[in-house]
C-alpha cells in the first residue's frame, strides 16, 4: 500500500479512479484495488497501524485463514459498498471513487469480535473483547455518516462482510475445538 501511494503521488492520484464507483460496470474494478489505494499519506497512516495489528490478529490463525478471510472481506465488502455506496457528487475524481483499506480494517474487526462469539473459546473472546476495547469507539464512530468525504459505507459492508466470514466458517472454529478437546476427553474416560 505504501509502494502503491508514492507511485500514486508521482501520478498526481490518477491511479484513484480505479476505486470503487458504485453502481458502474468501471466501478467494479475497484472492488479488488480500492483496499490498496488512498487519497493521500494521513489516510494510508490511520489505516495502516489498525491493518497490522487487526490483521496481525487474523494471521495468528495460518496463512491460509489470513487469505481467505482477507479475499473474503475484500470482495464482499467491495461488492456490497458498489452496490449500495453513495456516489459522489463533486466532479473531483479524488471525491468521485471510494478507496482506501478501512473497510478491510472494520472486516478484520468484525470477523475477530465475531469469531469470539461463534468459536467461544477463552482466547478467542479474550482477543474479542480486547479488540472491542482498544478499537470499539473508533469503529463505532466509524459507521455514522459523519463527514462527506468518508465512505461510511464502505466501513459498513467492510465489517458486515467480516461477521459473515466468521458465520460461514463458524463450523471449522466449532471442529477445531472439539478437535482440541477430544483427545483430553478421551484420557479421562
Amino acid at each position: 500500500m505504501w509502494v502503491v501511494q508514492v507511485v500514486n503521488i508521482f501520478m498526481e492520484y490518477s491511479l484513484n479512479e480505479y476505486g470503487v464507483v458504485p453502481r458502474t460496470i468501471e466501478g467494479l474494478r475497484g472492488v479488488p484495488l480500492s483496499p490498496f489505494l488512498h487519497g493521500g499519506f494521513g489516510h494510508l497512516m490511520s489505516n495502516t497501524v489498525p491493518l497490522l495489528v487487526l490483521g496481525g490478529l487474523v494471521a495468528v490463525r495460518g496463512q491460509a485463514n489470513f487469505v481467505g478471510v482477507t479475499a473474503f472481506i475484500i470482495l464482499a465488502g467491495g461488492t456490497g459498498l458498489w452496490a449500495a455506496g453513495r456516489p459522489w457528487p463533486w466532479d473531483d475524481i479524488q471525491f468521485l471513487v471510494h478507496v482506501g483499506a478501512s473497510g478491510l480494517v472494520f472486516g478484520y474487526f468484525g470477523y475477530l469480535v465475531a469469531r469470539g462469539w461463534y468459536e467461544r473459546s477463552f482466547l478467542s473472546i479474550f482477543v474479542a473483547l480486547v479488540v472491542i476495547l482498544v478499537f470499539g469507539t473508533g469503529i463505532f464512530l466509524g459507521l455514522l455518516p459523519t463527514a462527506p468525504h468518508i465512505s461510511w459505507e464502505g466501513h459498513l459492508f467492510g465489517l458486515i462482510a467480516g461477521v459473515l466470514i466468521a458465520a460461514f466458517t463458524r463450523d471449522q472454529f466449532r471442529q477445531a475445538r472439539q478437535s482440541a478437546v477430544s483427545p483430553q476427553r478421551q484420557r479421562n474416560v
